[in-house]
């Protein structure tokens, strides 16, 4: 089992994974300023890209790293 952390958006890094309620993982590739907002770019595990728009303090879920200190288990 993995442990993944709820991260506000406005924490996250390029190479942070993020990964949904069904398992999916997606690498954020890019993050950009858009107003109040943060464009997420990333790559599905079939290196398909998307994207979306995000509030700063909005959550999403991320497999831990060492340097983090927020973990929940998956």
């Amino acid at each position: 089992m993995k442990t993944i952390e709820l991260r506000q958006a406005r924490h996250l890094e390029v190479g942070d994974t993020l990964v949904n309620v069904a398992g999916h993982v997606y690498e954020v590739t890019k993050l950009t300023r858009i107003g109040r907002g943060i464009r997420v770019q990333y790559l599905t595990s079939e290196g398909r890209p998307g994207r979306f728009t995000a509030a700063p303090e909005s959550l999403s879920r991320v497999y831990a790293s060492s340097s983090r200190s927020t973990p929940i288990s998956a």
